[in-house]
């Protein structure tokens, strides 16, 4: 059998350059110190900001370069730990950046209980006086707004102080699954033991075509996971206690109002995304279920097979050079500028695609002010990979294109459309594979690839913000939120969209442990949203070719200077409206229609 790699043992051209945030451990150190020191450049505006326009233009200034540093010392220590959480020195050196953070964001608190405590009117007359201010107006206007539900200065202080407090649970929910939890091997189709791990099964095993290996290492992950069950319920019901009384505090309605309030999004916007794909969407994805189960010739369809693919026989592997290949290929539409963003991400090692003990699962991207994106991804050698690996790219050439052309102030967009850029470049892989052959089985299976983008955004994450939804409705009744009601709620979730056509047994109702996004805010809803808007601009970029790209780049150009909605009509999709998300429903529905034709 073989073993699970250590940080230490795996190739270093397979892991990411940190080098380019800090040429040393040394030299993070030395600045992480001197940020420290630095503090004093901002707080000594500190009861000065009604002074003058000068004097708040000054202010915002230093924060934002001071901002601009915390978060390359912050990223450096985080990368380093997603890379390897079981190193000691690593969990040292992220828990010494937080303190940095936390320090910092408490010593800066004041900026905006003293832009909000000043006479109505004075922002706009500051802007007046000062042009220079202008690049700010987008963000002191939308703080502006928050200000009924401001605590008092001392207040704000306290729970600033308590940032790092506030956040464990998200560590500790990470720290359990990568550092703590260990799985036994599970058996294959031959009678052969392999060994699994959350990314092994995240990554690989899921999508199996071999149907032992697949439900066995899928019991064997979820009675894992059944062991930790309690602490994981205890670890979420604790932040979303937080939510709650955080949003009690500031005066809100409820939890969701204080979280769409950032994302510039209205409750009707959230509760069409859920609501009408759980209902449209539904009854194409049992039928999807459904063809899987006849052609793959299932004695039952169960939870641990809807990843199964359609055509296991024509499944061919793809090297990690091979797909950064392919995808600088699909993204050229997007232009030479977008381009060499691409091409220097496979090429300088911006990408961390080992598989090693401790790693953190799934993928993301972060993107660092002055320095340049980096990529984190588990390689298996599949295609789903590469569109994994299309999707994160995704967030790299928009976030480097916004911080290109804005300042960091208003360069990261409401995380209501910080998931069209990424899904956009599924979609564009997909469109670039279909043109490259005729056959009927390459375009069944670039279809199943196709439709497995739709499941993780459409499915996975809508589901997931569904739990969300009814989470916090009975948080708000002051209702616990045990391992228990979890997966209570979950398996009611699964068992309403899925009917009869899949098997929901204990072991799905155990999702809920699977993914970080709960803790994220209201995250995982928004990568249904982001997929609706790139479903529209894709088939617009079909229908009129390069004016769709231009008014496409714009929007990733303009970053969070504009609202989500108005930074998705100007790539012309009006997400106020239901009709594009009944619209890329549809478009799914054909998907499925077309593949069991082709079948």
């Amino acid at each position: 059998m073989s073993k699970i790699l250590s940080r230490a043992e795996v190739a270093v051209e397979t892991t990411w350059n940190l080098n380019d945030i800090f040429p040393t451990k040394e030299a993070w150190e030395n600045e992480m110190q001197a940020v420290e020191q630095d503090i004093s450049s901002v707080a000594k505006f500190e009861g000065k900001l009604g002074e003058g326009a000068d004097t708040l233009l000054d202010c915002l200034l230093a924060q934002e370069e001071l901002q601009g540093r915390v978060s390359r010392t912050s990223a450096y220590a985080h990368l380093l730990l997603s890379g390897d959480s079981i190193d000691p020195e690593n969990q040292i050196n992220a828990a010494k950046a937080r303190d940095l953070s936390s320090l910092v964001v408490t010593a800066l608190s004041f900026i905006k209980s003293e832009i909000i405590a000043l006479p109505d009117g004075m922002i706009e007359e500051y802007i007046k006086e000062q042009p220079a201010l202008r690049d700010f107006e987008r963000s002191l206007k939308l703080l502006l707004q928050t200000k009924p539900h401001r605590l008092t200065p001392e207040t704000e202080k306290v729970l600033a102080s308590l940032g790092e407090v506030l956040g464990a649970p998200y560590r500790i929910y990470e720290r359990s699954k990568l550092a703590d939890m260990t799985f036994p091997a599970a058996k294959d189709g031959q009678g052969q033991e392999v060994p699994v791990s959350f990314a092994l099964y995240e990554n690989k095993y899921v999508e199996s075509p071999d149907t032992v290996l697949r439900r066995n290492s899928f019991q064997v992950f979820s009675e894992t996971l059944h062991k930790y069950r309690n602490t994981f319920a205890e670890t979420y019901g604790t932040e979303v206690k937080r939510q709650v009384i955080e949003s009690r505090l500031r005066g809100y309605d409820s939890v969701t109002d204080m979280l769409l309030t950032p994302q510039q999004v209205t409750k009707e916007m959230y509760n069409n995304v859920l609501d009408i794909l759980q209902q449209e969407l539904a009854p194409h994805m049992r039928k999807y279920a459904a063809l899987k189960k006849r052609v793959l010739q299932l004695d039952e369809m169960t939870f641990a097979d809807l990843k199964a693919p359609l055509d296991p026989e024509f499944s061919p592997a793809i090297s990690f050079q091979e797909a950064g290949e392919l995808i600088k290929e699909a993204l050229s539409i997007l232009g030479p500028e977008y381009g060499e963003i691409v091409s220097a991400a496979f090429r300088d090692r911006w990408v961390d695609y080992a598989d090693n003990a401790g790693k953190r699962t799934g993928a993301f991207c972060s993107s660092i002010p002055g320095v340049h994106s980096y990529i984190l991804i588990s390689w298996a050698d599949s295609m789903r990979g590469a569109f994994t690996m299309a999707h994160e790219v995704g967030h790299a050439g928009h976030l480097m294109l916004a911080g290109k052309y804005q300042r960091i102030t208003n360069y990261r967009p409401s995380l209501y459309f910080i998931e069209a850029p990424s899904t956009m470049n599924e979609l564009l892989l997909a469109d670039h594979l279909l043109t490259r052959s005729d056959d009927p089985r390459m375009r069944r299976w670039v279809i199943s690839q196709l439709l497995g983008t739709y499941y993780h955004n459409f499915v996975t994450h809508l589901l997931e913000g569904e739990l969300q939804r009814r989470v916090y409705d009975l948080a708000s009744q002051n209702v616990p939120i045990t391992a228990v009601k979890l997966c209570e709620l979950k398996g009611d979730i699964l068992a309403s969209f899925w009917g009869e056509d899949v098997m929901i047994d204990d072991h799905a109702k155990l999702t809920w442990m699977r993914q970080p996004h709960y803790y994220m805010s209201l995250y995982p809803y928004t990568y249904a949203a982001g997929l609706t808007a790139s479903t529209a601009v894709a088939k617009l970029i079909r229908e009129e070719g390069q004016p769709a790209v231009d008014r496409w780049l714009e929007a990733l150009k303009a970053g969070g200077s504009m609202s989500p909605l108005d930074l998705m009509k100007l790539a012309g999709v009006d997400m106020s409206k239901p009709e594009p998300i009944r619209n890329a429903a549809a478009y799914v529905g054909s998907l499925i229609d077309e593949l069991e034709r082709l079948f």
